[in-house]
């Protein structure tokens, strides 16, 4: 494996979640609402590390999950 998983299983169920919120947002307002596409990216990204465990900003700043619980 390349990476090692550093979000908890509530985190990414909350990332998925919220990552699907945000997609559905941009789906309905992709004609009408310039922030339309930040926000679907801003999902697809949310979504994305909630589905594989790994989030790179996290990783960046030394996170790493706590594997004793």
């Amino acid at each position: 494996m390349f990476y090692v998983k550093n979000v908890p299983t509530w985190e990414r169920v909350l990332r998925v979640v919220m990552g699907l919120m945000g997609l559905g947002f941009a789906a309905m307002n992709w004609g009408a609402s310039g922030a339309a596409v930040g926000i679907g990216i801003m999902g697809a990204m949310l979504a994305m590390t909630g589905l594989f465990g790994f989030c790179p900003m996290c990783a960046m700043v030394g996170r790493k999950l706590d594997k004793s619980r």
